[in-house]
């Protein structure tokens, strides 16, 4: 696996940002412009209304798909970084710490971690000055 740092940490999945998104977007687009077609024809109105209804309660759901696992993710992280304060600090982490802060510290190695947790309530820095603030990087390559 490829080291990860500040520059390549953010994970893309093609098939889903790429592929799955144009095909979604190039649906409605088509499905719009039939309802409006069928509107100006003033034939099958009801079967481009249930058509476009229905691109866009799939769109509704691959964004669901995609939000779900990240929400458990995000609640996954936030229990591991937690006993990994209290491993190396003997304390659980600050809640004034959101889980934007939290996910970011994820990245930080051992050493640094616990100083810049300190520095995240602190300074209230955001997700992305702490991940800017990472010196030794701690690669996740399990995320999704």
């Amino acid at each position: 696996m490829e080291n990860q740092n500040y520059k390549t940490h953010v994970k893309v999945d093609p098939l889903y940002h790429y592929v799955l998104s144009l095909l979604l977007v190039a649906t409605l687009v088509v499905s719009i412009i039939n309802v409006v077609r069928s509107f100006n024809a003033g034939e099958n109105i009801l079967q481009s209304i249930l058509l476009l209804l229905m691109v866009v309660c799939i769109i509704i759901v691959a964004i669901l798909v995609r939000m779900s696992p990240l929400k458990n993710q995000d609640r996954t992280i936030r229990a591991e970084e937690n006993l990994r304060h209290f491993v190396l600090t003997g304390k659980l982490l600050d809640s004034n710490l959101s889980n934007g802060q939290i996910i970011a510290l994820r990245f930080a190695g051992e050493q640094e971690f616990p100083t810049l947790c300190e520095r995240a309530v602190n300074e209230n820095l955001s997700p992305d000055d702490i991940k800017k603030a990472i010196v030794s990087w701690k690669a996740d390559h399990n995320r999704i």
